[in-house]
């Protein structure tokens, strides 16, 4: 294999230093998405942790979140305290994580970010998220992975009461 990526190998750093202890793997193709990534390891999309940064008013704010799961970002920003959360810029992206969308890591960021995970997860013994890179993954438990990055939880659904069907 050849020299791996730079943000891989600065992610299984700061990994080993908070003691992690799943695998990473790098996948022959990008896993820029959850589907991507569930069928090239051979599990549930809903065992894909996604992590997705978004713009709170110029503050990062990083949810873990199902691949089974939309974000619904009015509910959140309300359940979270914040006044508005947007879909952040490639610019704020790689600003904030050193990372690329698709490839964004729960942890290994320039700055802590306030990191809030979907309970939806713990439903899975193995959760896979991004390891910095589009075409690395880690292996974590759900407990792990709060231990890992400090998060709270937050149900990530719409308010039952304005639910349709899910898919």
């Amino acid at each position: 294999m050849s020299s791996e990526h730079a943000s891989i190998t600065s992610f299984r750093g700061e990994h080993t230093r908070r003691g992690g202890t799943g695998e990473v793997v790098i996948l022959p193709d990008s896993a820029h998405t959850a589907a991507l990534a569930a069928a090239a390891l051979g599990c549930e999309v809903g065992a894909i942790a996604n992590s997705l940064l978004f713009d709170a008013g110029g503050e990062p704010v990083l949810i873990l979140t199902s691949g089974a799961h939309r974000v619904d970002t009015a509910a959140v920003a309300e359940r979270i305290g914040v006044e508005r959360l947007r879909r952040a810029s490639p610019e704020f992206v790689r600003e904030h994580t050193g990372q690329v969308i698709g490839g964004v890591s729960p942890i290994d960021h320039p700055a802590p970010v306030r990191t809030w995970i979907d309970p939806w997860l713990r439903r899975h013994p193995v959760v896979w998220a991004a390891a910095g890179h589009p075409a690395a993954v880690f292996s974590t438990t759900y407990d792990e992975l709060v231990a890992l990055t400090g998060a709270t939880e937050v149900d990530v659904e719409p308010p039952a009461s304005s639910t349709g069907q899910q898919a």
